[in-house]
């Protein structure tokens, strides 16, 4: 196989004469090689053909590391080769940029800026009107085709985003599942009524594994902090309370608990990887941690009830226990010396940031967040 030479000779297979490959000018050859393939020097690179010097036979661009001519800086953007389209159609530059939205000097200064990045004159202006050179109707051809690939790109989009956007999958931990979500839910089917939403709720921990496994759009946790390789931010704030069935002594007593009695009463609790688990474990931790406890139940609502039938006592969110402290089902027991309080956020993978009804939900919960 011969060498490209200066003057368009013979070529490597899959360069053009003119030192071009595929549209694009090749940069490659000897030092003395100019961007038209013309200069001193001898072109010795494949480009996308295959010839031999190409890597491993066969390339896509230039080879042995010579950068690719950018086409963003050759190539008119959609919108100027919408307007000369639209000069085609109607003979009129006036025409073509009202039906673009732009003012006809706007769109004459779009064309003469098009005009230099070709080197070419694409439109003949006289007082009759605006007429396509023959280089220009050249061009408007190919930026037919341009357009209508950009118009089934747009749409393949619109189609990605649409199933996107028709489902939305959210892993929550137990007490905001149960008690907060519904609320954002009914608002979120206010705002999306053809999005079916699914509910998976479990404890923090769970949440995080189906964020990290795919499983999830968005999640909500309660522990102490967002975990590892998660983002989040908080949307609503809860208190742990200690409460206790109206039989038990505790119930009765009149001076609130100290950190160490609450520590060594064996408790009925959430299992460890809860949120609430989570916040009682740290907070109890200097006052020699959590006796082994009485009962250890995967369900706020599961501990709730064991509190109600006198089993013992428990510590449960404050949102989970309104109606049970109204009707006198259950007691609130007063603790001091220790912080009970935590943080409720919304999670996502690192660097995942929700989009769509997922993004929607999210503005709903900082929207309406519950103090307490």
């Amino acid at each position: 196989m011969s060498r490209g030479t200066r003057g368009g000779g013979a070529h490597e297979d899959g360069a053009h004469e003119d030192g071009t490959y595929g549209g694009g000018v090749y940069e490659g050859g000897d030092r003395g090689a100019s961007r038209n393939g013309t200069g001193s020097g001898t072109g010795n690179r494949a480009g996308s053909g295959t010839g031999n010097s190409a890597r491993s036979g066969a390339g896509s661009g230039p080879a042995d590391g010579a950068p690719r001519p950018h086409l963003s800086h050759r190539v008119p953007d959609l919108g100027a080769l919408e307007l000369l389209l639209a000069v085609a159609r109607h003979g009129s530059l006036g025409a073509a940029a009202r039906e673009v939205g732009i003012t006809q000097p706007a769109a004459s200064s779009r064309i003469r800026s098009m005009e230099r990045q070709l080197g070419v004159a694409l439109v003949d202006r006289s007082p009759r009107g605006s007429r396509l050179t023959d280089a220009g109707a050249l061009v408007t051809d190919w930026a037919r085709r341009i357009v209508e690939a950009a118009e089934a790109f747009d749409a393949g989009a619109q189609a990605l985003r649409g199933r996107r956007d028709s489902r939305l999958r959210v892993a929550a931990s137990m007490t905001i599942a149960e008690y907060l979500l519904p609320g954002w839910l009914i608002a979120l089917r206010a705002e999306r009524p053809d999005t079916a939403v699914s509910l998976q709720a479990g404890n923090s921990a769970a949440v995080a594994e189906r964020l990290f496994a795919g499983d999830a759009d968005v999640g909500f946790v309660e522990g102490l902090a967002v975990p590892d390789g998660l983002d989040g931010v908080v949307v609503a704030h809860d208190r742990l309370a200690v409460v206790a069935a109206p039989s038990h002594p505790w119930a009765r007593r009149r001076a609130p608990l100290d950190p160490a009695e609450l520590a060594a009463t064996p408790l009925v609790l959430r299992e460890r990887g809860s949120g609430t688990r989570q916040v009682l474990d740290a907070a109890l931790a200097a006052h020699g941690g959590l006796a082994r406890p009485l009962l250890e139940l995967a369900s706020t609502t599961a501990v709730k009830a064991a509190a109600v039938s006198g089993a013992g006592p428990a510590v449960l969110s404050e949102l989970a226990i309104t109606e049970e402290l109204a009707s006198r089902r259950l007691v609130a027991v007063p603790v001091e010396g220790v912080v009970l309080r935590r943080d409720l956020r919304a999670v996502w993978p690192t660097g995942h940031r929700p989009t769509g009804p997922a993004r929607d939900l999210l503005s709903l919960t900082r929207d309406r967040p519950r103090e307490r």
